[in-house]
């Protein structure tokens, strides 16, 4: 491919180097943020050699290329479109300024959970090592080999607030260290640590006629997201105030204490009580709903991700493991992704254009790995049909696994790939999931290919 030849075409349909606001990759797509769509010729971005889709979505018209091209393509377009001036906005910002507050909201919460998937992923995956070595008594309980996989396993939850307050600070605008530094005081070892521990019974202590209750944050979310951004408004208000000379001095200062003494007078108790009465609405909507409910979330899914916010999802399904220790909602996504993947499949062996059949199979086995924008965009909404049967495929896997009760240890993680943090829950719990991913796919398949692709009623 001539990178270079790819990237005058993409600055000339987008509209013009003056068009482009600003631009960044992720793994498969060219993330944009253009100052007119209507300038965007779709029908010549999509005749590009490698582009197999395209779409507007969270403030930022994206363009898929696919893993590992789309990272050449980037280098290509960053030097013709001139994206290394100063006076550029930073690709966040000005993203968001194109969002309305709900959707700014999401962004926010996506971009605060997104960079910590690695670590819970990583933890749940030893949480599952750990409880097959048990289960099938691999070795002692009392054998430093267990001892320290379950220190490996717990610390990322134990952790948790740290992460959130380093990640937070950030998108708030703070000193992600000063962040991290809220996160650990909330974590302290002089605070009765929770994680594990449901009948926990803390001390008290009296401060200024307020009793606050000698307990930690460890694995909590909204806590610490609380806090962080109160963090942030001293921070930013302090500094506005203090004279340069002496800024670094006072307003780290002024910050840390502040922020801690409303944090465990009332921010904590909030966040803690907001949490837990999230995790309780939603365990009675599961337990009651039960086969409405996955049908529900299940096919209604993809609709979540046209709109570019379900990765704020992560901040509940987090409150969710620290609450019960399993994640129950991510199974319904799950099944809602395949479903999808397997729609797309369909859509190959249906259409009898080339360029269709070369983004299908790759965009198909992207949706099963978990990574369904690719089929959703650039195959079944252009036909439509396809992206219903999709649906319906999600509604009938996600009522499945809400009935049979199928959850996760961690999030981040859908497809395929979820075996790995289903698997630590039982081996029931692995089979019903991958009997809901059979439920799914095959339907979604069945009435993508009944339903049909016709060339006539693909979107232009």
């Amino acid at each position: 491919m001539d990178y270079q030849e790819i990237a005058k075409e993409l600055v000339k349909h987008i509209g013009g180097k003056s068009n482009i606001i600003s631009a960044t990759h992720c793994a498969t797509r060219l993330r944009l943020v253009i100052q007119d769509e209507q300038k965007i010729s779709q029908a010549g971005i999509e005749e590009i050699e490698g582009v197999k889709g395209a779409f507007s979505s969270s403030g930022q018209y994206q363009i898929i290329f696919g893993t590992g091209l789309v990272n050449k393509v980037y280098d290509a377009f960053s030097k013709e479109a001139d994206l290394g001036r100063e006076d550029r906005e930073t690709h966040q910002d000005a993203a968001k300024k194109k969002l309305n507050p709900a959707a700014r909201f999401a962004k926010t919460l996506s971009n605060i959970f997104v960079p910590i998937i690695p670590a819970i992923v990583a933890s749940g995956l030893l949480m599952g090592l750990l409880g097959m070595m048990k289960a099938f008594h691999w070795v002692s309980e009392q054998s430093s080999l267990f001892r320290l996989l379950d220190m490996f396993s717990s610390a990322a939850f134990i952790f948790l607030p740290v992460f959130i307050g380093f990640s937070a600070a950030k998108e708030f605008g703070g000193n992600a260290y000063l962040g991290a530094v809220l996160g650990g005081i909330m974590i302290h070892p002089a605070l009765l640590n929770p994680w594990g521990l449901a009948d926990a019974s803390p001390d008290f202590m009296e401060l200024f006629g307020f009793n606050i209750a000698l307990l930690g944050y460890q694995g909590t979310v909204i806590p610490v997201l609380l806090a962080v951004y109160i963090m942030s408004r001293v921070e930013k208000g302090t500094r506005k105030i203090v004279p340069h000379a002496f800024d670094l001095l006072v307003t780290p200062f002024v910050t840390v204490i502040v922020t801690g003494f409303i944090t465990f007078v009332a921010i904590g108790p909030l966040g803690r009580a907001i949490g837990s009465g999230i995790t309780v609405s939603l365990t009675y909507v599961y337990d009651h709903a039960g086969i409405a409910a996955g049908l529900l979330f299940g096919g209604l899914y993809p609709l979540i991700v046209l709109t570019g916010v379900h990765h704020s999802f992560h901040a509940i399904e987090a409150g969710l493991i620290a609450d019960l220790g399993r994640n129950y909602i991510l199974p319904i996504w799950s099944m809602a992704n395949v479903a999808q993947g397997a729609a797309g499949l369909a859509v190959f062996f249906l259409t009898k254009k080339a360029k269709m059949k070369e983004i299908a199979l790759p965009a198909a086995f992207s949706a099963f790995l978990g990574v369904t924008e690719p089929v959703i965009f650039g195959v079944n909404l252009r036909y439509r049909k396809p992206f219903i049967a999709g649906m319906i495929g999600g509604a009938l896997g996600g009522a499945y696994v809400v009935v049979t009760g199928v959850a996760a240890n961690a999030y981040g993680l859908t497809g395929i790939p979820m075996i790995a943090i289903t698997a630590p829950l039982g081996l029931g719990n692995l089979i019903n999931y991958l009997i809901g991913m059979g439920i799914a796919s095959v339907s979604a398949f069945i009435a993508a290919y009944i339903m049909g692709a016709k060339e006539k009623e693909a979107a232009k």
